[in-house]
């Protein structure tokens, strides 16, 4: 009768262990980038020295660490969605207008974004960045 009993509580112990492990045996949460903002939002470049802006790309994130700042992203330059020569940005976000540029450029800086598998329905990659990625904006004026 003792063995019986052993053998019930240990079987019963087992099936738990085996009930509460298929509870939670979700796939791990990513690591997802949801959005990147860019500071400063907006600058004047006769406000800087030698006219050359610092943006700072800043990370948001679905788990912690929640913010990765600066964020490592790829960067570029538009004027009214189209191509231009008339802002430089380098690739740590170091951001200068060209001799004789005036007006007000945008500033971006993206990252790839994580799709499910799949998932292909990104728009195609612009002058001003956009396509299968995660990206944040700040406005530049030039004198």
């Amino acid at each position: 009768m003792k063995a019986l009993q052993l053998v019930l509580a240990l079987g019963s112990l087992a099936a738990a262990g085996v009930l509460a492990l298929s509870c939670g045996s979700s796939a791990p949460v990513q690591h997802q980038l949801q959005s990147i903002t860019l500071s400063p939002a907006s600058a004047d470049a006769e406000n800087y020295a030698n006219g050359q802006v610092q943006f700072v790309a800043t990370g948001h994130f679905s788990t912690a660490p929640m913010t990765v700042s600066p964020l490592t992203a790829n960067w570029g330059a538009c004027y009214q969605f189209a191509a231009t020569s008339a802002v430089w940005v380098t690739s740590a976000g170091l951001a200068q207008c060209a001799r004789g540029a005036a007006g007000t450029y945008t500033v971006w800086a993206n990252q790839p974004a994580d799709l499910p598998p799949g998932v292909y329905n990104c728009t195609a990659e612009t002058a001003c960045g956009g396509g299968c990625t995660v990206q944040g904006s700040a406005q530049l004026t030039c004198p």
